[in-house]
C-alpha cells in the first residue's frame, strides 16, 4: 500500500475509535448510546467501502497504464529487432554476391 493509502486508513480508524469512545463516555441512555454506536459503525463501514473502492480503481488504473506502457515498449523492441534482422540479411546478401563474383573470377583464371 502507498503512504496515502496508509494515511487514509489510519484517519478512518482514528475517526471510528474517537467517535466510539466519545459516544461511550457521553452521558446518555443505553438505548440511545447503542443506536449512536450502530449509526457510527454503519457510517464507518460506508467510508471503508468507499475508500476500498477508490483504492481498487487507483490500482486498476495504474496496472492498466503500466500494461499499455509495457506493450508499447515491447512493440518498439520487436520493431527494432525486425529492422536489425533485415539489415543483417541485406548485408549478408551483399557479401554473398561479392563472394560469388570473386569465385567466378577465380574459376575463370584457373
Amino acid at each position: 500500500m502507498s503512504n496515502s493509502s496508509n494515511t487514509v486508513v489510519g484517519l478512518l480508524a482514528g475517526t471510528v475509535i474517537g467517535a466510539t469512545l466519545g459516544i461511550l463516555f457521553a452521558p446518555d441512555k443505553g438505548v440511545k448510546t447503542r443506536k449512536r454506536i450502530s449509526e457510527e459503525a454503519l457510517h464507518a463501514r460506508d467510508k471503508i467501502v468507499e475508500t476500498a473502492s477508490d483504492l481498487t480503481e487507483q490500482v486498476a488504473s495504474t496496472v492498466s497504464s503500466k500494461k499499455e506502457t509495457l506493450d508499447e515498449q515491447l512493440e518498439d523492441v520487436v520493431s527494432n529487432v525486425s529492422h536489425k534482422a533485415e539489415d543483417v540479411i541485406s548485408t549478408l546478401e551483399k557479401k554473398l554476391k561479392e563472394l560469388k563474383e570473386q569465385n567466378k573470377k577465380l574459376q575463370k583464371s584457373a
